[in-house]
């Protein structure tokens, strides 16, 4: 495969949807493009704005926490491997709405706490805890949710 043709094929498939560096150097590796083809094309798509890191940690980032109900941890987690910058990442995880990622959280604790089986209240906020913690939400905001449930089931 020729540079040019390895150019208009990289060209189709970033105008199709949003990559990163990472994930077009290695689609062309998989062809067998050679390396330094491979770095000569993703510069040029990258200076013909083809691909741009920003505009894809800010379209993973929105699309991972509000469709897949993922936390920023393990969004960040996801992007490191992706080779992406953390300055990037982080100011793509900052633009998050706190009171949004906080309702999405509260959600999927109270769905998960329907079907939590065990003993105790405490084994079974453990249990969705470890589950949230899985999701990649950070401790201080699971803490505050669980808080905000348990105040909301106590009788008045």
């Amino acid at each position: 495969m020729t540079e040019g043709e390895a150019f208009d094929r990289m060209a189709a498939y970033c105008a199709s949807a949003e990559h990163c560096r990472s994930e077009v150097a290695e689609k062309m590796q998989r062809w067998g493009v050679d390396y330094g083809v491979v770095e000569h094309v993703v510069e040029r798509l990258v200076c013909e704005k083809y691909i741009d890191e920003d505009r894809y940690c800010r379209a993973f980032v929105n699309d991972k926490y509000r469709f897949d109900k993922w936390g920023k941890a393990k969004i960040a987690q996801a992007l490191r491997l992706k080779k992406i910058s953390p300055l990037v990442y982080g100011q793509a995880l900052a633009t998050i709405d706190q009171e949004e990622y906080l309702r999405i959280l509260r959600g999927l604790l109270d769905s998960k706490r329907k079907s939590v089986r065990g003993g105790e209240e405490r084994e079974r906020n453990a249990k969705l805890v470890r589950f949230a913690l899985s999701r990649g939400f950070e401790m201080d905001d699971i803490r505050l949710c669980m808080e905000v449930a348990e105040e909301n089931d106590e009788p008045a």
